[in-house]
């Protein structure tokens, strides 16, 4: 059955979704475990030494490689993306997309919202999604078609509300001159909404949509795996995707909503130039 963001899409059956689901809610279950439990209790932010950021560098591939080895002995023909280096094609049309450690600042620092990612593609459409969130206790899983869950409850965007009662959150890059122009662009759309949060993982972000913490979220600069399993997330619970008008959400631009709020956000971003640097 061809879905709405891309009619023209060969799908799945219903048995292939359900191994992939499977084996990505294993796959984050352990590495979830292997990033909470091995993070050192010790571990400092240190200004001049990169000690405690080579910790959190080991930690994210040690996990890459954890997911990918667990997949790859399941799954030998399908292909991988992963933030730490993992690129093949496969030959099954299913390639799997991993952010082993979504928030790493938070991560390094210890706060509590950071999430292991993981979501499967089928012949380039995203179909299933899982964010696990260790240190919130929470697991979030969409299949296309199926609906977005939580721990077995399932999730639904909040309801429709006019932009100036929304709470959006948002994101920052690393480069500095992005950085300076993303503050213009949030100095744009905090007068025109309730408030805003910056919560420092793009997935736990895409998800919070999905659950109704928040009303919407945008940002520049994200990459395919900070993206793909959020994304679906957050559309299965009813929220609208995509990034300038008519597009899809990218690393240009990525925006999730309900459906009233996208409808007022997306030409607010685009206006102000949300897509460029």
């Amino acid at each position: 059955m061809p879905n709405a963001e891309n009619p023209d899409a060969e799908m799945p059956d219903e048995d292939l979704k359900r191994e992939l689901l499977e084996l990505a809610l294993e796959a984050a279950r352990r590495a979830g475990g292997l990033l909470r439990d091995g993070r050192p209790a010790d571990l400092s932010v240190a200004a001049t030494k990169t000690s405690a950021v080579d910790v959190v560098t080991e930690m994210d591939i040690a996990a890459e490689k954890l997911i990918t080895g667990f997949l790859a002995e399941r799954r030998p023909q399908d292909g991988l993306l992963g933030e730490e280096g993992s690129d093949s094609e496969g030959t099954s049309g299913v390639r799997w997309v991993v952010d082993p450690l979504d928030g790493t600042v938070n991560y390094l620092y210890g706060l509590p919202s950071w999430a292991v990612s993981i979501a499967a593609e089928y012949r380039g459409e995203t179909v299933v999604g899982v964010v696990y969130a260790p240190m919130r206790g929470e697991t979030y899983q969409a299949v296309l078609g199926g609906g977005a869950w939580l721990d077995g409850v399932r999730l639904s965007c909040r309801p429709a509300a006019p932009l100036d009662q929304a709470l959006v959150a948002t994101g920052f890059g690393y480069l500095q001159e992005r950085r300076a122009h993303q503050a213009e662009v949030a100095a744009r759309v905090i007068p025109l909404v309730r408030d805003i949060r910056r919560g420092g993982s793009a997935a736990v972000d895409l998800c919070d949509v999905a659950c109704g913490r928040v009303d919407g979220y945008y940002e520049r600069g994200l990459n395919p795996w900070d993206l793909a399993a959020g994304e679906l997330i957050a559309r299965e619970a009813g929220a609208s995707t995509g990034g300038r008008p008519g597009e899809r959400a990218s690393g240009e631009l990525a925006i999730a909503a309900t459906p009233a709020v996208f409808a007022s956000l997306q030409p607010l971003l685009d206006e102000a130039g949300a897509w460029h640097d």
